[in-house]
């Protein structure tokens, strides 16, 4: 009898125990389970970072190569334009050698002229000089004399020589016509041209039309002095009116018109008796 009530006892006794060690593994799985769970939802997480900063370095990669094709394109067209910097510093260069090269043929040609130029006022100080060597300072006051380019000009104003309208040479104007017929024999082969200059007012005699004719009958007039007084040869001479057209001053004023109403007589010498000058200058003072 109490071998039938034991029996009982220690089979409950059993699964009391075994129920005991089931539920404790159940805790212990729900455990491991829990910890799994929280490991898995941190995995997610890094996972979502990770995949998050992959596409932003792959955003950021894209970007680089953009700007490194950018770069490239930018490099490519510096590249191109000095390339042609190059070339176009090349063709400077050769220019800036034929701009001096230029330059200093310039400068050699203008010292040519400077030297032709300071040759030339010297003969023409020689020319002058001989010119007027035969007058004094008192008879140089009525003619003036001037050499430009080899030739002489002198001027005398009309109303030395003539009346007002007139084209008859006076007495007073013989004088100083005879002074100007000693510098034209002194140099006996050059050529004398007496032309013939008005003012721009009209002029009305019955002999007379214009200006034109005054200044040429002028002309004619000295021409026949110098040949009838004083002797030069007529070959040597010529003629020429130039009436109101070749003015030295302005007409709207009265010393103007005066300067303009004169008669010019103009020697010109050949080239080699111009030359001959050199040689004929006259002693400066202290030479003498």
């Amino acid at each position: 009898m109490r071998i039938k009530s034991f029996v009982p006892a220690v089979i409950a006794v059993a699964l009391v125990a075994t129920g005991c060690s089931s539920n404790k593994k159940l805790v212990e799985l729900q455990g491991k389970y829990d910890a799994l769970a929280k490991d898995y939802h941190t995995s997610q997480v890094e996972l979502a970072k990770s995949q998050e900063r992959a596409n932003s370095l792959d955003a950021l990669l894209a970007e680089a190569r953009k700007n490194n094709d950018q770069l490239k394109r930018n490099y490519e067209s510096i590249q191109g334009s000095l390339n042609q910097s190059l070339l176009q510093n090349q063709q400077g260069n050769i220019n800036i050698s034929k701009l001096v090269d230029e330059i200093n043929a310039s400068n050699q040609y203008i010292k040519q002229l400077v030297q032709a130029k300071s040759k030339s006022d010297s003969l023409n100080m020689v020319l002058t000089n001989n010119l007027t060597r035969s007058l004094t300072r008192d008879e140089l006051k009525e003619v003036d004399v001037k050499v430009l380019k080899g030739v002489v000009y002198i001027s005398l104003a009309d109303n030395m020589l003539f009346k007002s309208g007139s084209y008859e040479v006076n007495s007073r104007a013989k004088e100083t016509l005879s002074k100007i017929a000693k510098i034209i024999k002194d140099y006996g082969d050059y050529d004398v041209l007496v032309e013939g200059n008005t003012d721009d007012v009209p002029i009305s005699r019955t002999n007379i039309r214009n200006n034109w004719d005054l200044s040429a009958l002028r002309a004619s007039s000295i021409v026949q002095v110098l040949q009838n007084d004083f002797g030069v040869n007529p070959q040597r001479l010529s003629a020429a009116g130039r009436g109101e057209f070749n003015p030295i001053a302005d007409n709207r004023t009265e010393l103007g018109k005066q300067r303009n109403r004169r008669t010019e007589i103009i020697i010109t010498p050949k080239l080699d008796q111009f030359l001959e000058l050199i040689d004929k200058a006259p002693e400066t003072k202290g030479n003498r």
